[in-house]
């Protein structure tokens, strides 16, 4: 059976709003977001910019990091991704 990487991602709309998701490809889902082809929410609020991504093994973890990070206030998401990158960037 094929493995396949799952990841949950925070993008930046060009309004400056959070959109988080689920995909198994960032490459293509941002294009698809950037060519107006993705989430609804965010066709209108192009360019948007990868600002985190999280690798998890099954698509129910990431799914769960997607819906926890979505019930987050904004500042507690800025400090989430915030934290997350300064950690990965040592």
């Amino acid at each position: 059976m094929e493995q396949t990487n799952h990841y949950f991602y925070v993008l930046e709309c060009s309004d400056g709003s959070y959109y988080a998701g689920y995909t198994v490809d960032i490459n293509e889902r941002l294009k698809k977001h950037n060519n107006g082809k993705g989430a609804k929410y965010t066709r209108g609020r192009t360019p948007v910019k990868l600002l985190y991504s999280e690798e998890f093994k099954t698509k129910s973890e990431a799914l769960k990091m997607e819906i926890s990070f979505k019930k987050l206030p904004r500042k507690a998401k800025e400090q989430y991704i915030s934290s997350e990158t300064s950690d990965i960037e040592g």
